[in-house]
């Protein structure tokens, strides 16, 4: 088998240095060769969050990623029907590239809904599931297929971004400086 990648998904909306923060860890600590972060149109259990288009989200993405040579991204779910089902994206990813082994990437928070995902249990078995300690949310429990990831507690969330933007706060120092000149540029989410 060869590398294995860690499958980060999200909506990205905006992707901000905390993300990145957890993907270089994850990367250089050796738990994945390499980061796909994995853009999800909409994901089932996140229905209500306002979401700006795909196309802004894809490009700050690679903004974002463009000089980091352990993270690339990964689009596929895009031309995927929606809802967004983490098991259909794997097992999508397992076929075009039988090369590679795909591990999910996921928060202490998703962690503790993961038995509302579809097949989670085949995510557990066939794949694999990296947990990341998120505040609030203790990893209880080990589960096969499961590995604790110990990384450094990372508390900054696209919420966080986005609502202070809309009240005028500038966010420049938790964006990668290009993603914030591109939320500036373009006046997104703004009020």
């Amino acid at each position: 088998m060869g590398e294995t990648v860690g499958i980060m998904g999200g909506s990205f909306n905006p992707v901000h240095i905390g993300h990145l923060m957890l993907a270089s860890y994850l990367s250089q600590w050796r738990y994945v060769d390499k980061i796909w972060m994995t853009l999800s149109p909409q994901n089932p259990l996140k229905t209500a969050v306002p979401m700006m288009s795909d196309t802004r989200r894809l490009a700050m993405l690679q903004i974002a990623t463009k000089d980091i040579p352990y993270i690339d991204i990964c689009d596929i779910e895009l031309s995927m029907p929606r809802p967004s089902y983490t098991i259909n994206t794997l097992d999508v990813l397992a076929k075009r590239f039988p090369d590679k082994k795909f591990k999910l990437i996921i928060g202490s928070d998703n962690w503790a809904v993961f038995e509302q995902w579809r097949d989670y249990q085949r995510i557990l078995d066939d794949y694999g599931v990296i947990v990341y300690p998120r505040v609030g949310f203790p990893i209880d429990g080990m589960a096969d297929g499961m590995e604790v990831a110990d990384a450094p507690l990372i508390e900054i969330s696209s919420t966080f971004i986005r609502n202070n933007i809309a009240r005028g706060k500038n966010m420049q120092c938790f964006c990668p400086p290009g993603v914030y000149k591109y939320i500036c540029a373009h006046k997104l989410y703004q009020k």
